[in-house]
């Protein structure tokens, strides 16, 4: 397990990784692997509650589901974050087949609240989360026949999403990419430019080996900053 703390958008984070233990169901191992971190957050001073995005990564299809399992149970109610989920094999060093990336804010105002927003109809994720005036998307994804084609159909769920919450791109700070291991990012960035969204600050691209759904070969992830910023 490895933490680090970073400073961002005016505020502190700390950021948590680590694999479940081997040998044990992935549901438990991950179940005792958020422990852990909750551990090493009060370290902190922060918990549970104040994670803004955790990514959880699957050895394989069932390793996923199973730790997307356990993040549902115990980041339920108003600990919600946003989420996304991956399959990957290069991403682990132990013999673990599920595994955890999370941030935490420490918020620049002690009152603030967080404010879980669902798709509708709800989704077993959230669509975002809005706490201490920022913006955390969780990851979209589209079924359309080409990875070109994804891209520019999760953009469009991107404007619906940003102008639910009452914000636009000029806020958004940073893309994440996961892209299906192989995938061209130069084809990416082109679909990118021509929706005039290369201005965001950050724009990150990961590879990994599959998403929740086998149609999947992308999952964009947004940060953004609220309209009252």
């Amino acid at each position: 397990m490895e933490t680090k703390l970073f400073t961002w958008l005016g505020r502190e984070f700390v950021e948590v990784t680590g694999e479940a233990k081997a040998g044990v169901s992935v549901e438990s191992a991950t179940a005792e692997l958020f422990e852990r971190f909750d551990g090493a957050l009060k370290s902190q001073g922060l918990s549970l509650d104040n994670i803004v995005r955790v990514r959880v990564y699957g050895r394989d299809r069932q390793g996923r589901t199973d730790a997307t399992l356990a993040r549902s149970k115990i980041l339920a109610g108003q600990r919600r974050a946003a989420s996304s989920s991956f399959i990957t094999q290069e991403w682990f060093d132990s013999a673990g087949a599920g595994g955890l990336e999370l941030w935490a804010l420490r918020p620049t105002n002690a009152a603030a609240q967080r404010k879980p927003v669902d798709f509708e109809p709800a989704r077993n994720y959230l669509c975002y989360l809005e706490y201490d005036s920022l913006l955390f998307f969780s990851g979209f994804t589209s079924e359309a026949a080409t990875l070109t084609a994804q891209v520019k159909d999760v953009l469009g769920t991107l404007d619906s999403a940003l102008a639910r919450a009452k914000t636009d791109w000029s806020k958004v700070k940073k893309l994440a990419l996961l892209l299906q291991r192989g995938s061209n990012v130069d084809d990416v960035r082109q679909v990118l430019a021509a929706a005039n969204r290369v201005s965001v600050p950050e724009i990150e691209f990961t590879f990994v080996d599959g998403f929740a759904g086998e149609k999947y070969l992308v999952e964009i992830e947004a940060t953004a900053l609220s309209s009252s910023m």
